[in-house]
């Protein structure tokens, strides 16, 4: 099975191809640059120059391959318009170019930021959602036009905030974090993890349609972030909390369909392992 990759040169994809690579998977990369190229030419991969915004380059990626894993995506610090374009519009045209070539099996890398306000409890997989900004909103409406397009062989994976080894995410946590109360969680998962439960879903027989959060086992609070990240909690921690399960998705249905397991359950864990 040859599969086709989206977002290699991102943190998750990036990390993704590599585990591929290591277990000696055949796929071809999709990039913008020889920049971007060159570490998997120096591999063996096989690599296609485009972007998806571009007429026709759907349809060359998805020649004769088996399945794709689409992680490319745009986020933090883009124009609006650029998030629909890349989340939601290149998403969808590539999905319809899979679903013509035939390609049996789609999985696609979305966010649990698409659950909006907080329910009182963890976020599963069939609530509603209801997100607020580009970012989310592109990627629920890329998620709902896939889902009514039949025989695409749809896997998608909810992924929590991610961080990891030269990832400077968790120290950018902080720019909204300062402003949390001292108790209020962000649900994180580690590169490792990520790439994990990619595996999982693209691998997993008989799980089409299905929808998985995949996120470590201890959400961390504000004041942790801060403390890990060698800053001081800049803010009284008397702050009201509207609800302590907001931003937090269970793992249940991943860990049962997939058999998920996080490498790094903790964000201590990842510290004690120097995996940061």
């Amino acid at each position: 099975m040859t599969t086709l990759i989206t977002g290699v040169s991102g943190t998750v994809g990036s990390r993704f191809a590599r585990r591929m690579l290591d277990r000696h998977e055949p796929f071809r990369v999709l990039v913008r640059t020889e920049e971007q190229a060159t570490r998997w030419w120096d591999a063996g991969v096989e690599v296609l120059f485009g972007d998806l915004r571009d007429p026709g380059v759907a349809e060359r990626a998805v020649e004769r391959v088996s399945a794709v894993v689409h992680i490319a995506a745009a986020f933090r610090g883009v124009p609006d318009a650029e998030a629909w374009a890349v989340n939601r519009d290149a998403t969808i045209a590539l999905a319809e170019a899979a679903a013509k070539e035939g390609v049996g099996r789609f999985v696609l890398t979305s966010t649990t930021l698409t659950y909006g306000p907080g329910r009182g409890r963890p976020n599963v997989e069939d609530d509603e959602l209801r997100p607020s900004g580009a970012y989310p909103e592109s990627k629920r409406e890329a998620e709902l036009a896939l889902r009514a397009m039949p025989d695409l062989g749809l896997r998608i994976v909810r992924l929590a905030f991610v961080y990891g080894e030269g990832d400077p995410h968790l120290k950018n946590s902080l720019r909204w974090a300062a402003r949390w109360p001292a108790h209020q969680r962000l649900h994180l998962v580690h590169h490792a993890d990520a790439s994990q439960g990619l595996y999982l879903a693209l691998h997993t027989e008989g799980i089409d349609g299905g929808v998985y959060n995949i996120a470590d086992d201890a959400p961390v609070t504000a004041w942790e972030l801060h403390a890990v990240n060698g800053e001081r909690y800049p803010v009284s921690n008397d702050q009201e909390l509207a609800d302590p399960w907001e931003g937090i998705a269970s793992t249940a249905r991943a860990r049962r369909d997939l058999g998920y397991r996080p490498i790094y359950p903790t964000l201590y864990t990842a510290i004690a392992a120097g995996a940061l």
